[in-house]
């Protein structure tokens, strides 16, 4: 009589993989990039799942960024995205080194699917970039606009 394997015999069978890296292939120009590996790609190096789905990863340009999924006051959950400077010196960015940050709601993102939370990320790195590139704009403009009064007065 053969006796069904209990669980420790298969759980001592079992293999822990770590898992690949989820790579978003964006689209680029023939003229630019006539192959693959030469298109900018957005990585998430780590990615976890659940009710406080968290990882980094690296945008299109080489900037590490960092998510996770909060509790929030207004929503239910808010994903919260940090991109960080380019010419980081440490492993492990500070608040000095965040140049951008978001903010969205996970309400209609599956938090249990890699493939939704990778693609909410993707678009919140996005929107912090943007977000960036306008302020750095008005920065500059700022800076030549007192620095132009000054040299006036």
């Amino acid at each position: 009589m053969k006796y069904a394997p209990t669980a420790v015999a298969l759980a001592s069978r079992l293999r822990f993989v770590r898992r690949p890296k989820i790579e978003v292939v964006t689209y680029v120009h023939p003229e630019i990039a006539m192959t693959a590996h030469n298109a900018p790609v957005f990585v998430i190096d780590d990615l976890s799942i659940g009710p406080y789905a968290h990882g980094f990863g690296q945008t299109r340009d080489g900037r590490t960024f960092a998510f996770q999924v909060r509790d929030s006051t207004l929503h239910r959950r808010t994903l919260h995205v940090e991109v960080y400077r380019a010419d980081l010196e440490t492993t492990v960015p500070d608040t000095s080194d965040i140049e951008a940050f978001v903010d969205r709601s996970v309400v209609d993102v599956d938090l249990c699917d890699e493939r939704s939370i990778s693609a909410a990320v993707r678009d919140a790195v996005a929107e912090a970039e943007s977000i960036a590139a306008h302020a750095s704009e008005g920065n500059t403009v700022r800076a030549l606009l007192s620095r132009i009064t000054s040299a006036i007065s």
